[in-house]
């Protein structure tokens, strides 16, 4: 069975474990000095935090497979997709040991495909995924400010 994979860069790693711990109505499952991750059943995902390493916001997206056999589905999928696939392999990265690859989808939205084989004792390295990227559209503004959110909104 697949597990929907979000990673998300945090200025306060202290402050953040407290606030996702109390939205998920759950404790992380793995908690470091410099990251959290929750593997949760309702919804099925691997959520995890990390402070210092992303610069803050959702760092990346991904699919989590539980043999090798279902990475090797999703990487076919990932080759399928018409766009450049950094095969990674062997690899240890958020206090795990995986089997990875990686795509950006067309706005350059990163999303890895992983098979987690065991835990390990150090963060680990990121890949150099200046491959993948995509320029950004011209019309982004460097900045965006958001509306307060009203009551009774979506």
């Amino acid at each position: 069975m697949k597990r929907l994979h979000v990673h998300v860069g945090v200025s306060d790693l202290a402050a953040s474990i407290q606030f996702y711990s109390t939205m998920f109505g759950a404790a992380p499952s793995v908690e470091k000095p410099d990251y959290a991750k929750w593997m949760l059943e309702d919804p099925r995902v691997n959520f995890a935090i990390s402070q210092g390493r992303d610069t803050g916001g959702v760092s990346h997206l991904g699919v989590q497979v539980e043999t090798a056999d279902e990475l090797a589905e999703v990487s076919a999928r990932l080759a399928a997709a018409g766009r450049p696939v950094l095969d990674e392999g062997a690899t240890t990265c958020c206090y795990a040991k995986s089997e990875k690859s990686w795509i950006s989808d067309p706005d350059g939205v990163v999303w890895e495909a992983f098979h987690t084989t065991g835990e390990a004792t150090s963060y680990g390295t990121s890949p150099a995924l200046g491959s993948l990227a995509v320029e950004a559209p011209c019309c982004v503004p460097d900045a965006v400010e958001l509306a307060p959110v009203k009551s009774g909104c979506c």
